[in-house]
């Protein structure tokens, strides 16, 4: 069997102990403190391409890609050099700049589905905008969400299944009051019965239903078609708006995201990463009549000193011009498939419990083999095969996120040769852990 060696962490266990000191647990994103895995993180230093490099000079082909943002990988040419002749010009004028015109034009003439646009500065507070909207404009203030379905940490968003078909949610984080989460209702996935019964008993007082199109952020919980087929019919029927999350799915898996994938016309639609090319931003958009109602045209107040932020939007066109070329989606699928199609093809072979789950450039390692996992509930959570093959591909050049709930991405940068060696590695790290 191969020998590998064990990389290098001197230098990134030095940051991260001083860093202890600075920062709770060490980090600025819980995620990031490598609890789901073994060891410390890793503190990154430079990113190129489709690797990265830590402080340790330890060099990865990276699935991360930020968690999902760098679609064209790191450092790409026509971003950064659009970002430095931006940032020449100034970083921030809480003012209007023409980028923030260039990026919405970009976006609103290939988008059937939305017809204005407010940008933010991350996904969170375009779900946190977006929830007040629904609730603004509908005058009414429940909202329904779905267990597994990840919505950024608004308050209302924080929230757990309670007992029974239908229940109100109840508080999964500390500081969230039980009067917030009683306006969210949570749901199972891929569940209709619940579903039909939810809408039914509380059609008088529910604002909207949002939802991960495409969940990614607790496993890859693909929904078939005829449940959100169900939600858009019912959220009509009932004069309920839909909310499409597509945070991670819009401009990952077509430059419409699962809207226009599954061919579904939300009533809202929030968006992030992707957008800033690798810098913070976020959006919502909606009909034009919905958006009427944001200020200063309407009641609902929401405002961002840095939002539309012109480096920020600079970025985005750069990526987004990029992403809108003919073939762009098709190759980034072909690409991603090769991978997957090898790997799994390997793990069948060897009857391997193990899988990797994709749509679009996303993909998600699930140790459940074949089953077809559409709920947060049905995924087993002993993670320790994840913690294996997370550790082996580390010291084998390859980084993955460090938890096995959370999807990897193949962007642009990675070539069909480095999906080659990126499938002989993975390969290889599943013979090992599985031995």
């Amino acid at each position: 069997m191969e020998t590998i060696s064990t990389i290098k962490r001197t230098t990134s266990e030095a940051l991260f102990s001083k860093a202890k000191e600075y920062f709770p647990g060490g980090v600025n994103s819980p995620v990031r403190a490598f609890k789901s895995v073994d060891g410390n993180p890793l503190f990154m230093a430079k990113g190129d391409g489709c690797r990265i490099w830590d402080e340790d000079c330890n060099e990865f082909i990276d699935f991360c890609c930020s968690w999902g943002p760098l679609i064209l990988g790191h450092n790409h040419p026509t971003v950064y050099e659009k970002v430095v002749a931006t940032l020449q010009n100034g970083a921030s004028f809480g003012a209007p700049t023409r980028l923030e015109n260039e990026l919405a034009e970009l976006i609103l003439s290939r988008n059937p589905f939305i017809d204005k646009i407010r940008f933010v500065s991350s996904g969170t507070e375009a779900v946190m905008s977006a929830l007040r909207l629904a609730r603004g404009y509908t005058g009414k203030n429940k909202v329904l969400k779905f267990e597994g379905c990840y919505h950024g940490h608004v308050d209302s968003m924080l929230v757990k299944a309670g007992s029974g078909l239908v229940t109100l949610g109840s508080s999964s984080s500390a500081g969230v009051p039980e009067a917030y989460a009683n306006e969210t209702l949570v749901l199972p996935l891929h569940d209709e019965t619940a579903l039909r019964a939810c809408f039914e008993m509380y059609k008088d007082d529910l604002a909207c239903a949002i939802i991960e199109p495409i969940p990614a952020n607790n496993g890859l919980l693909l929904q078939e078609k005829t449940f959100l087929h169900l939600l858009r019919e019912l959220c009509t029927n009932y004069g309920v708006l839909l909310l499409f999350d597509e945070v991670i799915s819009g401009f990952r898996v077509g430059f419409n995201g699962a809207a226009g994938l599954y061919q579904i016309q939300p009533d809202i639609i929030t968006y992030g990463k992707i957008i800033g090319g690798g810098l913070p931003v976020g959006a919502y958009g909606a009909r034009r009549e919905i958006m009427a109602s944001v200020s200063p045209d309407g009641p609902v107040y929401q405002a961002g000193t840095l939002s539309g932020n012109p480096v920020a939007m600079a970025a985005g066109i750069a990526q987004l011009t990029v992403c809108a070329q003919p073939g762009f989606y098709e190759d980034q699928e072909r690409r991603t498939l090769k991978m997957v199609n090898a790997i799994n093809a390997h793990a069948q072979a060897k009857n391997y419990a193990f899988e990797l789950v994709t749509v679009g450039s996303i993909f998600w390692l699930s140790f459940d083999g074949k089953k077809r996992i559409h709920k947060a509930e049905e995924i087993n959570p002993d993670m320790t095969m994840f913690k294996r093959i997370h550790a082996n591909l580390l010291n084998r050049g390859i980084y993955l996120g460090p938890s096995g709930y959370e999807v990897g991405f193949i962007s642009h940068a990675h070539t069909d040769a480095i999906i080659d060696h990126s499938i002989e590695q993975f390969i290889a790290a599943l013979d090992e852990i599985y031995a």
